[in-house]
């Protein structure tokens, strides 16, 4: 009788060879042409400015961009019991869900009124 865990060690070290492959068969194929672009770090498409010497105000387009997707992630998690098993639930589970879709409404509307989805 062998060991229960053989099949899962055997999984993992395949897991772990073809993960190590892979970084080095990039670092060995893959192309080596660096440029000025490349080389420069990644500032979400924005040209990196120095700040103000007074501090100055940031823009907040970009934060409130990534509280949209945060606030609607947890809305589907939130969502996901209810769809599951709305039968169980009833009319507890609709008024739950409403009262949670009229509660996420307010980061919704905030975002709206500071104009996070305006992309000009």
């Amino acid at each position: 009788m062998t060991n229960p865990y053989v099949p899962i060690l055997v999984l993992m070290g395949l897991a772990a060879v073809l993960a190590l492959g892979g970084v080095a068969a990039s670092a060995v194929i893959g192309p080596k042409r660096y440029n000025r672009a490349k080389l420069d770090a990644y500032e979400c498409g924005i040209e990196p400015t120095p700040l103000a010497t007074g501090g100055g105000r940031l823009p907040i387009k970009y934060y409130l961009v990534a509280m949209t997707f945060i606030v609607f992630d947890v809305e589907v998690v939130f969502l996901y019991p209810w769809a599951v098993d709305f039968t169980v639930l009833a009319g507890f589970g609709l008024a739950a869900t409403l009262a949670f879709l009229g509660l996420i409404t307010v980061p919704f509307v905030y975002e709206w009124r500071r104009g996070g989805f305006d992309w000009v």
